[in-house]
């Protein structure tokens, strides 16, 4: 049977059995092995590159020359037997069956990385300016068609191979190739906000204004939509309404906990979410562009604020960056630099997590002193404590954190550093990229729209549908439009 999503992402108490502590232990360390770069060591030239190609045999090679000797087959293996050990580690602390870990991950691996090189063929992801380079009259200029790819082909296992995907479902760990990949992220955020300290900065600043106001109007209305038109109890309410307000899953996991729910609602509810989320991934940036090419920023953080999960969100936030930098130069002559619009997106997602630990603290003593739901009536008091906060909080974001004010004290204090440790980030970058891959392929595993319907869930379905499209599209794009209209990334020095 493919596992549930909830059952991917229950979080062990334990500095080595979560997946957001080993989130923080493998983007630590991949970090600091790109920062030996400002040491003038080169620690990650043998990590795999992939190219825009219309040559397959210049598609992948070593980011480095003087790991060239490895070729591009090379490059892939020293990369997949690295990512290959620290993850089937954190498998194995964190409770997994190590021989169905290392056999799904290798699949996962080589499937996301034919999906990445399919996704960087010319005519899909070359940019306007590059067209003559490749020989080419024309391209779609998706530079990250790669994550699409590997989703469809998910979607594709997890609803017509059941086995299949029964067999990858130890190794497919969305949340964690994602919390990975954010952790990693922190670093260049921070190279960037050294470069551009005052764009950075309100960037950041407004990011947590906009996440705030959304999230003071988005929780309440769901949940009055969820009692007053749906009639769903205060059991079902308060989950679902953390689930598509604040961050997804782990929110419905969190607030059912804290409130002490029935196992079986953040199961229901996480079936939904994820389908809803594969949605929103194939459609929102496609949309974003077209109607926002002009002010990237606003897209950014339209993509944080709307898609309900970490993997979905951050990976729209990428897709959005890709397409918004290809149609800007295509159509403006407007070359912006990468990753500014993947850094509003990032920004938005990243103080939308704080909400889970605060907001499923709020809930436990809610619930608690008004005795809701099944407490009144099994006559049980239910006292909470401080501690919780702490239990609830992302951890993950401790590890986000951490790199990112280590990385901006040191780029302030040692100006110098800053090119090397940019190098050091783009190293750090290309694994990252390859945890997106792994998150959009293991998104789509575990997505079983035909199991969804099966189970009969259309009054949840109908809140989400309500809710999303109703309002919290359009609240987020208004707040996203209000924060960031205007504020235009850097370009590229010609």
């Amino acid at each position: 049977m493919t596992a549930e999503p909830h059952e991917l992402l229950v979080q062990k108490p334990g500095f080595f059995k979560s997946e957001d502590w080993w989130a923080v232990w493998l983007g630590l360390l991949i970090v600091a092995l790109g920062a030996g770069q400002a040491a003038g060591v080169d620690l990650l030239g043998w990590v795999a590159k992939y190219n825009v190609w219309s040559d397959i045999g210049k598609a992948v090679a070593p980011n480095s020359k003087e790991f060239a000797f490895l070729g591009g087959f090379g490059s892939m293996l020293a990369t997949y037997l690295f990512l290959l050990i620290l993850t089937t580690a954190g498998a194995y602390f964190m409770g997994s069956s190590v021989k169905r870990f290392v056999a799904g991950f290798t699949i996962l691996y080589w499937v996301t990385v034919a999906a990445n090189t399919v996704g960087n063929f010319a005519y899909l992801a070359a940019t306007p300016n590059n067209l003559e380079k490749f020989g080419i009259g024309w391209s779609l200029g998706l530079g990250e068609l790669g994550f699409v790819i590997a989703l469809v082909l998910g979607l594709i296992i997890g609803n017509f191979f059941p086995k299949a995907a029964a067999f990858l479902s130890t190794a497919a760990k969305p949340e964690w190739y994602i919390k990975t990949g954010i952790v990693i992220l922190g670093m260049t955020i921070a190279i960037k906000t050294v470069g551009a300290m005052g764009l950075a900065s309100t960037v950041i600043f407004r990011g947590i204004c906009a996440v705030v106001e959304a999230y003071l109007i988005y929780w309440p209305v769901v949940y009055i939509i969820a009692r007053k038109f749906f009639k769903f109890t205060p059991e079902w309410a308060a989950p679902m309404a953390s689930g598509i307000s604040i961050c997804g899953v782990a929110a419905a996991i969190a607030t059912g906990s804290a409130i002490r729910a029935r196992a079986i609602v953040p199961t229901v509810l996480s079936s939904v979410i994820i389908v809803f989320v594969a949605v929103e991934l194939l459609i929102l940036p496609w949309i974003a562009t077209t109607f926002f090419a002009d002010d990237p920023l606003v897209a950014g953080a339209w993509m944080g604020l709307a898609v309900k999960s970490d993997g979905g969100a951050i990976a729209s936030g990428a897709i959005t960056d890709s397409l918004i930098r290809a149609k800007a130069l295509a159509e403006y002559g407007v070359n912006y630099q990468e990753g500014w619009t993947l850094m509003a997106a990032t920004t938005a997602k990243v103080f939308i997590d704080v909400f889970i630990g605060i907001w499923a603290f709020v809930l436990a003593v809610v619930w608690s002193v008004y005795q809701i739901g099944t407490k009144r009536s099994e006559g049980k008091s239910y006292k909470v404590s401080f501690r919780e906060i702490g239990d609830r909080f992302p951890k993950f974001l401790i590890g986000f954190l951490v790199v990112f004010g280590g990385v901006f004290l040191w780029g302030i204090t040692n100006p110098d550093i800053v090119k090397a440790a940019g190098a050091g980030a783009g190293q750090a970058n290309l694994l990252r990229s390859i945890f997106f891959g792994l998150c959009f392929f293991s998104i789509g595993l575990i997505t079983n729209v035909r199991k969804l319907w099966a189970e009969g869930l259309g009054r949840i379905v109908g809140v989400y549908a309500l809710a999303l499209f109703g309002f919290i599209l359009w609240v987020g794009l208004g707040i996203s439009y209000l924060f960031y209209h205007g504020i235009l990334p850097p370009v590229v020095a010609s």
